[in-house]
This record gives C-alpha cells, sequence and structure tokens, in this order.
C-alpha cells in the first residue's frame, strides 16, 4: 500500500516538474500571447497625449505630502 502512495506521489512530482518546465506549453501568467490586441483597438489614433497644466495639477493628490486641513470653524460648547 505504502509503495503505490510513493509512486503516485513520485508521478504527480514528474507532472509538476514538466508543468514548471513549460513542456506542456506556456502558463497563463507568461503574458504576451495576445497577437489579436492591436487588430482589435478602435480608433488608436484619436488617443492624445498631452501635459498637465497647473490648473490640472490642482485636482491632483500629492503623494506622501500631508493631507489638507479641512476649512471647518469650531466654536466652544456651551
Amino acid at each position: 500500500m505504502l509503495r503505490w502512495l510513493i509512486a503516485l506521489l513520485f508521478l504527480a512530482n514528474l507532472l509538476a516538474l514538466v508543468a514548471v518546465r513549460g513542456l506542456l506549453g506556456p502558463t497563463p501568467a507568461a503574458g504576451g500571447r495576445d497577437p489579436y490586441r492591436v487588430s482589435r483597438e478602435i480608433h488608436p489614433d484619436w488617443l492624445k497625449v498631452r501635459a498637465v497644466t497647473a490648473a490640472d495639477a490642482n485636482d491632483q493628490a500629492v503623494v506622501g505630502a500631508p493631507a489638507p486641513l479641512a476649512p471647518i470653524e469650531a466654536s466652544a460648547l456651551q
């Protein structure tokens, strides 16, 4: 009984080795296997890249800076 278990584990390890080495084909995480992506793009020439102006930059959060203080007024409780 133990011999069959060891043989089964050995075969499972061989199958895992073959899969990791890529002998069964590329893994799904390999990426770069979508050759039709460029042909499926709709109007890629319409995309325009422009620099961010100072007015647009005011809306953007500054990463790493402290959060701005909210304009809240407080009064003493009575």
